[in-house]
């Protein structure tokens, strides 16, 4: 089963983002203080259980407690901060993303397969 790895330093963010020219990186971006992303974070976890892709390398970014990181993966990839939000990196760049209640195990699956 593949699991996602929590990344705090912008080091792991810059690097995770140049291995996506190999292989898709998926960062899941959760604030622990928020029960919609709680939820959000279930339905990761959940699609990881059943669905996920050996190929695919998934993250998670706590937004509180590495915010740094949190601005610098939005300054990157130009997408407007939210939490929870998913995104979904290609080539150095965004090929998918949505935040809220949009991130289901469900929506995870039909974007990745």
């Amino acid at each position: 089963m593949a699991k996602w790895k929590e990344i705090t330093t912008l080091e792991e963010w810059q690097e995770a983002r140049e291995r996506s020219a190999e292989h898709g990186v998926v960062i899941l971006k959760h604030s622990t203080s928020c029960p919609v992303s709680f939820n959000a974070l279930k339905e990761y976890d959940e699609f990881l259980a059943k669905e996920a892709d050996g190929e695919i390398e998934y993250l998670l970014v706590k937004v509180i407690e590495s915010r740094p990181v949190s601005n610098q993966i939005a300054a990157d990839t130009g997408i407007t901060h939210a939490s929870p939000q998913i995104i979904y990196l290609k080539n150095k760049e965004s090929y998918w993303n949505t935040s809220h209640w949009s991130i289901t195990s469900e929506h995870i699956n039909a974007v990745l397969k």
